[in-house]
């Protein structure tokens, strides 16, 4: 019985592993169950029998792009309470998991405006996890009067996360033409953000 399961489980992740490289190489349309299938080389049937459609398996792909930074952030350890500490943390996991996933990122971005109502949601909803240990964070840190009161976090998470996405973009197409690393770049959006949501102590 475990080497049953056990074998169900690496035929899933090579599912996953392979769709990962046929969303990224063909696009969400283009993609195909029996091209995934192909390329995990297993017949399609299989597939079925893991995913019931595409949309199921590029949600596998996505939570499973951001499910070692959740894990990361989902211990009250993993936080320090410290913003600047926090923040910097928070950016090398997310910046890790841009990196590693390049290509796919690429392609949902080139295809944002074709991707169909049922595809975007997938996205959204898979990305999620990890936009929320953020917020919950932060909102944590704002009761604690750590992070300004009068700010809304919501934008606030997707400013910081938009910032870390652009610098991947940036560094990955202009890598001879920098003067910086992207530690640099991690180092300097931290900065800049932690001085500018931080609640203003008066000694």
């Amino acid at each position: 019985m475990n080497k049953t399961i056990r074998s169900s489980a690496l035929t899933r992740t090579r599912l996953i592993e392979a769709a990962s490289q046929v969303f990224a190489r063909l696009g969400i349309q283009g993609a195909t169950t029996r091209e995934i299938a192909r390329v995990a080389d297993v017949n399609e049937v299989t597939l079925f029998r893991h995913f019931a459609s595409k949309e199921q398996l590029l949600k596998a792909v996505i939570e499973n792009a951001s499910a070692l930074q959740t894990e990361a952030l989902a211990h009250p350890e993993a936080w320090t309470q410290d913003l600047g500490v926090d923040l910097r943390n928070y950016a090398q996991l997310y910046n890790a998991m841009l990196e590693e996933y390049e290509d796919l990122i690429r392609t949902f971005i080139g295809e944002a405006k074709r991707h169909p109502e049922a595809a975007k949601q997938v996205i959204k909803e898979a990305a999620k996890p990890l936009k929320d240990k953020l917020l919950a964070y932060l909102q944590s840190s704002q009761q604690r009067g750590i992070v300004r009161s009068e700010i809304d976090l919501f934008p606030v998470v997707d400013m910081f996360t938009g910032m870390l996405l652009a610098g991947m973009l940036c560094r990955s197409v202009n890598h001879q033409q920098n003067d910086y690393s992207g530690e640099d770049y991690i180092e300097t959006c931290v900065d800049i953000f932690a001085r500018g949501i931080a609640a203003v102590t008066h000694n």
